[in-house]
């Protein structure tokens, strides 16, 4: 038997699911959502950042839609190598403490960075300097979180609610930040620009700060029901031999990047917001509040219906609930419609969100659970970035903001024939049912 079939057997047996005590189960969802909630609210390409350096670019250095959407995929250029990210926390072991090392460790790079990036003057240089090497350092600490959610939903048959809890929690940063990102960017164009770029910098560094705090703390209903995946012989490249002749993956990842590419749903919808329908920039942050809002009660619903439906169920009907979810967009003649519009199209995609997320934690191979799920982030990134590049030069072009909705329409409508690609035995189970494959 070779070296790698007894790392691939050993790992396996090692993650034959178990189902938890309810009250155990509960406190390891609020320790995650805890965790889910920092690190999101930290996030140097998200947070309390995207939107005010959206506007600064735009307003402060007069920047085009085309421009913008330049300066986002190069300061991306770390999030397109998250796998990288998350193969080291797969592979290395930092102070001995797993996960919790790399917040320790990183949560406090991140804080340093964070604050030394405070006290310099914001340039187009500077700024996008400050964002490479602080999503440098973050990604670090975003793989622990990413690896060890996904093993607790592994190991323990629950990959459904932790989808649900994860989006929950990762939302709510969100939506705060997107209404207090308005503001500042407001603060950011008036003469106190470098002061309330300062004071954004320092928030930065405390989150950051907490999170390092936070990976101190070792609580046993979550680290004590996590077991060892480490086979016998532990080789990286035998591990990227494993994550390559692992087929579950390939349709996860095709579906993710379609649900994540949406020509349009960035640099140019707030151009057409704003230059066509006049919207100012605390309303842009208002509309991008109300869409992430809207998710949260089709994700609670996930997180019942994911223990009473198979998965191959969520993932056909909130994907045909997905397909027309940019439609809204097409009848939208002022601010107010727009707001009002936000709604319903945050609503039809919870589900469909849960369900991919659910999808992309089964799909795991035993033991590269980070590397998997950063694999994933990378894939949102790319599609992200290369998708608003895409709806930017197609607006550009036709002058119309319907032909970016036709767009999204047509890349959500894929994903239905790529559900047929899944492995039947890996979508065939709710949660809490023991059966699932791997």
């Amino acid at each position: 038997m070779t070296t790698d079939r007894l790392e691939t057997d050993a790992a396996v047996a090692a993650v034959e699911p178990t189902v938890l005590p309810q009250s155990v189960r509960y406190r390891i969802f609020l320790y995650l959502g805890a965790l889910v909630f920092l690190i999101a609210f930290g996030s140097p390409s998200g947070g309390l950042f995207d939107i005010p350096i959206s506007f600064f670019l735009k307003n402060k250095l007069n920047l085009t839609a085309h421009e913008v959407a330049t300066f986002r995929l190069i300061a991306a250029i770390p999030l397109y190598l998250s796998f990288v990210f998350g193969f080291v926390r797969d592979t290395w072991n930092p102070l001995g403490l797993r996960d919790r090392g790399y917040m320790l460790l990183f949560g406090a790079a991140s804080a340093g960075l964070y604050g030394l990036f405070a006290f310099i003057p914001i340039t187009y240089a500077t700024l996008l300097i400050a964002l490479v090497l602080l999503t440098t350092s973050f990604l670090f600490v975003s793989s622990a979180q990413h690896g060890l959610t996904s093993v607790l939903g592994q190991q323990h048959a629950m990959s459904g609610q932790v989808s649900a809890v994860w989006n929950v929690f990762a939302s709510i940063p969100t939506i705060a930040a997107l209404l207090i990102g308005g503001v500042v960017s407001e603060m950011l164009e008036s003469r106190n620009a470098d002061e309330a770029a300062r004071t954004l910098f320092l928030v930065g560094a405390l989150i950051m700060a907490a999170v390092a705090a936070y990976g101190a703390w070792r609580p046993g209903s979550v680290f004590d029901n996590i077991r060892s995946e480490q086979g016998p012989v532990a080789h990286p490249l035998a591990d990227v031999r494993r994550l390559l002749r692992h087929w579950p993956i390939y349709p996860a990842l095709l579906i993710w990047l379609l649900w994540n590419f949406a020509p349009g749903s960035a640099t140019p919808l707030q151009y057409y917001l704003q230059n066509t329908l006049h919207a100012s920039d605390t309303q842009w942050g208002a509309w991008n509040a109300i869409f992430a809002a809207s998710f949260i009660p089709t994700f609670l619903v996930y997180g019942v219906l994911c223990q009473k439906y198979p998965l191959r169920v969520l993932l056909v009907w909130g994907t045909v609930f997905a397909i027309p979810q940019v439609v809204p967009l097409l009848f939208i003649d002022s601010v107010t419609g727009a707001l009002i519009a936000a709604f319903p199209i945050g609503l039809m995609g919870g589900v469909a969100t849960g369900a991919y997320f659910d999808l992309l934690i089964r799909s795991c191979p035993p033991g590269l659970q980070g590397t998997t799920l950063m694999m994933s982030s990378s894939l949102y990134f790319v599609a992200a970035r290369f998708g608003d590049l895409l709806g930017t030069g197609l607006y550009d072009h036709f002058g119309d903001f319907t032909v970016c909705v036709i767009a999204v329409k047509v890349v959500y409508a894929l994903i239905l024939p790529s559900i047929l690609l899944i492995p039947k035995h890996l979508i065939a189970t709710a949660d809490g049912q023991t059966s699932v494959g791997h």
